[in-house]
């Protein structure tokens, strides 16, 4: 069977390494050879070819691209230089398949062939997505992925935690109506840090993020925004997302979101499924606050490469450990969270998700609110056993008034010990460890790196 093979070579390595698959015997020949990235892109969703050559300083080239070639069956080779090590590592965090240096003559573009071949059949005896195995140590690869760090000590000062074992992603998120998702992510980050488990805090709602405003931070530069420009490029690492992701409080950073809503094209998910992984390298939570939307484009689902509203929220949810579900306590809420949890099922997440409730009283859910909610819960959504958070509006507007958590202003309201329950049941602590650090600490100590004041509505 002959396998395609799609050139897009710049410079002398092309003639030599399509003269080289023209002497494997019919095992791979050239299909195209393409003079930039959109000839590439169209020849691999044409089905033109299996394997794609492509340099490392293609323009254009980008973690979408080699996303999109992956949807299409095709496994991309990376040709580098020598000279240039940092284009391997660049091609390596795209997520390259095979990272090889071009050949300088017929003789190294016969051997790059026949380890193209080698690793071909490699990949026949061991069907699966794409990635290849290096067949020698000139050979860089396979897909990105963010080593673990030696151990070291915590400063708050700036230094990067650095983690031998990965980080848990929670997505918080709920139906529309604003239930509360800012609220409860917000505040499940702080107490999840107070945990001693170090949180990253991820505003990826695209419809109406305001964790920036909600913890007083300065957000002309979008931090996630950022972050994804570094991955869609190769670029992201762990130091790299800890100075996007400045310091609140111990223990807990925040990576801002778009300032406004139109700026969504900006979170593509293949840049966002990499931020989701090197976020488990600098935090042992990253609570991701999810806009409430999940429905998928119809229209747009014929083109793979078209920008998606809803991708951010879509991508959180399918890498989340845990999918902590928020709803009203109220019965439009109730009834808006049953049918969330449908939409969930739909899409094959309900084996690890965690109901919450927010904004449980009596004024609106009868005497006993808790007990009818659950109920209800149980009786149209088969939950039998949610977490209930009481509402506590003079805690929460204090909070937001101040720009401050829960933890800080009220360590004793409801809410707040109804969300220390939940941290709790996420990281399976026992409940003294809530008590073990004081509730607030002075922000010098803690190292914050900007200014805490956008949020504050008065002069304090």
């Amino acid at each position: 069977m002959t396998v395609g093979v799609l050139c897009a070579v710049r410079g002398p390595a092309e003639a030599a390494i399509v003269q080289a698959v023209g002497g494997t015997g019919g095992r791979l020949t050239v299909t195209r050879r393409c003079a930039d990235l959109a000839e590439l892109l169209a020849a691999a969703e044409a089905g033109l070819g299996r394997i794609a050559v492509v340099s490392a300083d293609l323009p254009m080239l980008d973690r979408d691209a080699v996303a999109a070639l992956h949807r299409s069956g095709v496994r991309l080779v990376g040709l580098t230089e020598p000279a240039a090590p940092w284009l391997g590592e660049r091609m390596t965090a795209l997520g390259a398949d095979l990272v090889v240096d071009a050949p300088d003559d017929a003789a190294g573009a016969a051997a790059l062939v026949r380890d193209v071949v080698e690793v071909l059949g490699r990949a026949a005896d061991h069907p699966g997505p794409p990635g290849m195995t290096p067949p020698d140590r000139h050979a860089r690869g396979p897909s990105f992925d963010p080593p673990d760090l030696e151990p070291t000590g915590v400063d708050h000062l700036g230094d990067t935690p650095r983690r031998t074992q990965r980080g848990k992603v929670v997505a918080v998120w709920g139906p529309t109506g604003a239930p509360g998702r800012t609220t409860v992510a917000v505040n499940l980050g702080a107490e999840l840090a107070l945990l001693g488990g170090h949180a990253l805090l991820v505003d990826a709602d695209t419809y109406g993020g305001t964790i920036a405003q909600a913890v007083g931070l300065l957000d002309e530069a979008p931090g996630l925004a950022a972050a994804a420009r570094a991955a869609g490029q190769g670029g992201l690492d762990t130091e790299l997302l800890a100075r996007l992701a400045p310091l609140i409080a111990p223990d807990l950073r925040v990576l801002s979101g778009i300032s406004r809503a139109d700026r969504w094209p900006e979170l593509p998910s293949a840049a966002l499924d990499v931020v989701w992984t090197v976020a488990r390298t600098l935090a042992g939570w990253t609570v991701i606050d999810c806009g409430f939307c999940i429905e998928q484009d119809e229209v747009l689902s014929y083109d793979t490469r078209a920008p998606r509203r809803n991708a951010a929220t879509l991508s959180a949810l399918g890498d989340a450990d845990e999918i902590v579900v928020v709803g009203a306590g109220d019965p439009l809420g109730v009834q808006r969270l049953v049918r969330a949890l449908g939409d969930l099922a739909q899409l094959g997440l309900v084996g690890r998700t965690t109901v919450v409730v927010n904004q449980v009283r009596a004024s609106v859910a009868g005497p006993r609110p808790g007990e009818a909610i659950t109920a209800a819960l149980d009786r149209y959504a088969g939950v039998s056993s949610p977490y209930l958070v009481p509402a506590d509006r003079p805690a929460l507007d204090a909070a937001l008034l101040e720009a401050r958590l829960l933890h800080e202003l009220a360590p004793t309201s409801p809410a707040r010990r109804a969300i220390t329950a939940l941290a709790l049941h996420l990281g399976d602590r026992p409940h003294q460890a809530s008590l073990a650090r004081p509730a607030s600490r002075s922000r010098e100590r803690a190292g914050i790196t900007q200014p805490r004041d956008a949020g504050r509505l008065s002069g304090a």
